[in-house]
């Protein structure tokens, strides 16, 4: 991938939507033609010359930069990966891209309800004075620490323990998902834990 989406301004995606004339056009169809062959090169160009517009729709949608990095990353992952179903026939391939990116900011609404239920629900436990869900301080201090760790990640780090913990899924759906190998995917997530834990048992002996 080329540098963070956040970085591209909306006005940038603007030209992408246009190509209307015909050497626009007969351009889009040969980078369409080379992703669908499997070319890297095309590939690299078509993240480049309508990566803006998905990052663009996913953060008008979602409202957070992170958040929206990362669906344009599962957005042109799923497209390489499905790139066979593509066909010129149907329509130009922005129009496809976008119906990837609309279902995948669909699943990051989702994953984002899931996350506020299970936070609402957690209050709602504390706020009944339910035994035993009165929070330690030094639980508290273990979740602020987490939280300030895992944006600390880099990026492909950072997705994998999103879909781990918060959309539940197995090493093998993450590697399905990304299209990462599942070795990779297993050595991302474990290191990125270890970091995470020893940065916690740093930051609560700190304050003892």
């Amino acid at each position: 991938m080329t540098a963070p989406l956040s970085q591209v301004g909306t006005a940038a995606a603007m030209p992408a939507l246009a190509g209307n004339r015909p050497e626009d056009r007969a351009e889009s169809e040969r980078l369409a033609a080379g992703f669908v062959r499997g070319d890297e090169d095309s590939f690299a160009l078509v993240y480049r010359r309508w990566g803006a517009l998905v990052y663009s729709l996913a953060a008008r949608s979602l409202g957070d930069a992170r958040e929206a990095e990362d669906v344009a990353q599962q957005t042109f992952l799923a497209a390489w990966r499905g790139r066979h179903g593509y066909h010129a026939v149907r329509g130009p391939l922005p129009g496809w891209l976008v119906g990837i990116a609309r279902r995948k900011i669909a699943d990051a609404h989702a994953a984002r309800s899931r996350r506020t239920e299970l936070a609402a629900a957690h209050a709602a436990r504390e706020g009944a004075g339910v035994p035993g869900t009165a929070e330690r301080p030094e639980a508290a201090l273990d979740r602020v620490l987490v939280a300030q760790e895992l944006r600390k990640l880099p990026p492909v780090q950072r997705h994998i323990l999103r879909l781990s913990f918060f959309d539940d899924l197995t090493h093998v759906q993450i590697a399905e998902r990304t299209g990462l190998p599942l070795g990779t995917v297993k050595s991302h997530a474990r290191r990125a834990i270890l970091r995470i834990r020893r940065s916690v048992a740093e930051g609560s002996a700190a304050v003892r």
